[in-house]
């Protein structure tokens, strides 16, 4: 249990890394919840910081949740007997995202999730069979989701909602349906702000432009 529960908090501590939050300091000397939307998440990244910076932003989220599924969890596999691999390597993977979310080191208030998310999903892949199927539908939905409205959010939302939707029809592990459904209730509900400005049609659009000098 002593294993379990160490492997739980690394696995947090991990996602809790605000990346986005630590390059808007390092390059630009500015706390990005001040600025744009006030989001630590990529987005945000790219519209204060530029570009490159953001498009890093996104990768390192996007291999924080990977890291902890895979490497990390690797670490801890064989030195716990509470839960089972795969099941330790869903729940490891829950609590980085958590730790995205609600990072402890910005009192608790962190990114949407959204890149970790799919790292997660795409370190589970190599250990689930089937799931490498539900992540291509979700590229796909996110990328003609985005490419049509320009709008991260409504991209990410949609996406969240088919995301345990896909793992039912799938018929993936019982407590991976779980787990994605809490995702994908974390995910909308972290976009409440943006819901209420796609309703009023006001929410940004996304053109990759490096912001003015």
């Amino acid at each position: 249990m002593l294993w379990t529960s160490t492997a739980l908090l690394a696995s947090y501590l991990l996602g809790s890394i605000p990346t986005a939050y630590l390059f808007g300091k390092l390059l630009k000397g500015i706390d990005i919840r001040k600025v744009g939307s006030g989001n630590v998440g990529a987005t945000n990244a790219m519209r204060a910081l530029g570009r490159g910076p953001g498009i890093l932003v996104l990768l390192l989220d996007i291999l924080k949740g990977f890291a902890a599924v895979v490497f990390l969890a690797n670490s801890f596999v064989g030195r716990q007997m509470f839960l089972q691999e795969h099941n330790l390597r869903i729940i490891m993977g829950l609590c980085c995202i958590i730790g995205h979310i609600w990072t402890v080191f910005l009192q608790f208030k962190g990114g949407k999730g959204v890149a970790t998310s799919l790292g997660v999903l795409l370190g589970l892949a190599l250990k689930i069979s089937g799931l490498n199927i539900v992540i291509g539908i979700l590229i796909v939905t996110w990328l003609l989701v985005f490419l049509f409205s320009r709008i991260v959010s409504l991209a990410s939302i949609i996406t969240a909602i088919f995301l345990p939707i896909l793992c039912v029809f799938f018929k993936e592990p019982g407590l991976l349906v779980l787990v994605t459904l809490l995702l994908s209730i974390f995910v909308v509900a972290r976009h409440k702000t943006n819901l209420i400005r796609l309703f009023k049609g006001q929410e940004p659009r996304l053109y990759f432009k490096n912001p003015a000098k």
